[in-house]
């Protein structure tokens, strides 16, 4: 099959190539040609995975973290002693995510895909690869793929031999602060760029959240809700859980990420406001409107639970087959009722996981909050509640791109070490629990952390269903 042929069938790198290169290109104009960029730093997101063949030429479109079509391989592995190993050496639990489980599907039910395939990369080492004809992959990615062991700082053979790969397949591991400036020829000018600014390969956008936000001290917790959600914790060295609930990720040489992602954040209060209102919200704004409509409902929500695993779910249960539910539903319940559950169990799912981390990491103090749900007052009151903890709010929401730009000053020594970011960063607002409402959402809470559990075993029956 022809490049061109290949280009027409995987079209997702070129475009997300040309939308990185159109981004980079306006920000450069927008400095001026005096002054430009110092320096262009990278955030990504995790457990993505594209194959290329021996061209760099895509022979898929980017696998994104929600594909749950490795789950039989992930289930298998997990059930296993190596799968054990796996997730103590990489730091990375064994789920359908991970480029771990969704190589060894391509290798079991693609295997003329597989044999073509050269490479096995991410959304950021295809578009770095574009930059500067190399294969490399910072430490920081490279610590989500399953495939890395994080302790050792090189790729795992056990992984590797359960993928059926070389090392030589996977890119070069190299520090979140590598730095480059060998731009491939006619790039240079697509950017508008008229002097040699160095490229820094930067880390992941989960890590870099808590970067972003200031949270990398002891007893700071990162969470971020955006179509997904995910608490973290900066430690010195991996918190190790026996019960595999929480990951361990790479922010810089010595510093890791620990703490775990939901599937089901923003996009499950869309799914219920686009279904169940008969509106298509357009941004966070739009749905923010909505869910001022919710604080005429009591905390508690009257007794109705929602387990939010509209999408499987990964932090802390890994279970690609558990199912949405709403539990405890009676004649008084209304529309607004059924939003408001939606969103108490999204941040039940999200205090879940840190009891999970205060368990490995220590206690947590204060709660940094950023993605696009900071618009909505209500869910960050709820949060501060839920979370019997102050919630503070930076002036940005996406606090990954902001935490790149920090680790790029790191990397080019404008600062002399991350603690500084914290004089650096602004909170515009702060959120207090309000007396009373952590005891009320706790009884809700008891019943949600008991549900999955009494359930699992159906949700399991129904995905066999489904799969027949």
């Amino acid at each position: 099959i022809s490049v061109r042929a290949l280009a027409r069938l995987y079209p997702a790198p070129a475009v997300l190539l040309a939308a990185v290169v159109k981004t980079i290109g306006e920000l450069v104009a927008h400095c001026g040609q005096d002054e430009g960029p110092e320096a262009i730093s990278f955030s990504c997101a995790l457990h993505s995975l594209i194959a290329v063949n021996e061209k760099g030429v895509p022979l898929t479109n980017a696998i994104t973290w929600a594909d749950l079509r490795s789950k039989a391989a992930a289930a298998a592995l997990k059930s296993s002693a190596v799968g054990r190993i796996i997730y103590r050496q990489t730091g990375t639990p064994i789920h359908p995510m991970s480029p771990l489980c969704k190589i060894i599907w391509l290798r079991e039910q693609r295997p003329e895909l597989f044999a073509l395939s050269a490479k096995f990369i991410s959304i950021k080492e295809y578009i770095w690869f574009e930059f500067f004809g190399q294969y490399e992959v910072d430490y920081s990615i490279a610590s989500g793929t399953g495939l890395f062991d994080i302790h050792n700082r090189k790729w795992f053979p056990q992984s590797l031999a359960l993928a059926g790969i070389t090392e030589n397949q996977l890119s070069t591991p190299v520090s979140p602060t590598h730095t480059r400036g060998d731009l491939r020829g006619p790039l240079r000018g697509r950017l508008g760029l008229t002097k040699e600014v160095p490229f820094i390969i930067g880390a992941s956008d989960g890590c870099l959240a808590n970067l972003g936000s200031s949270a990398i001290h002891p007893g700071d917790l990162a969470l971020t809700i955006g179509t997904s959600g995910a608490v973290r914790m900066v430690v010195d060295k991996p918190a190790y859980d026996e019960k595999e609930r929480i990951f361990n990720y790479i922010l810089t040489d010595n510093l890791y990420v620990c703490g775990g992602a939901i599937n089901n954040g923003g996009v499950a209060v869309k799914w219920y406001i686009d279904n169940f209102f008969g509106t298509k919200e357009e941004g966070p704004m739009d749905i923010s409107a909505r869910l001022a409509d919710i604080a005429a409902i009591p905390p508690g929500t009257e007794g109705l639970i929602f387990l939010p695993y509209l999408l499987g779910e990964r932090a802390p249960i890994w279970d690609a087959n558990a199912k949405g539910v709403f539990f405890g539903i009676y004649a008084g319940h209304t529309a607004q009722h059924f939003l408001r559950a939606v969103i108490e169990g999204i941040c039940f799912s999200l205090y879940q996981i840190s009891r999970c981390l205060e368990e490995m990491a220590g206690p947590v103090q204060v709660i940094y909050a950023s993605g696009g749900f900071i618009q909505s007052q209500a869910w960050l009151q709820m949060l501060a509640d839920i979370f019997e903890k102050p919630v503070s709010v930076t002036n940005s929401a996406d606090a990954s791109a902001i935490g790149a730009a920090m680790l790029g000053w790191y990397g080019q020594q404008k600062i002399a070490n991350l603690g500084q970011v914290r004089d650096m960063i602004r909170v515009h607002h702060r959120y207090f629990p309000i007396e009373g409402n952590h005891k009320i959402y706790m009884k809700n809470y008891a019943i949600f952390a008991v549900l999955y559990e009494k359930l699992k075993d159906e949700f399991s029956e129904l995905s066999n269903r489904q799969q027949v």
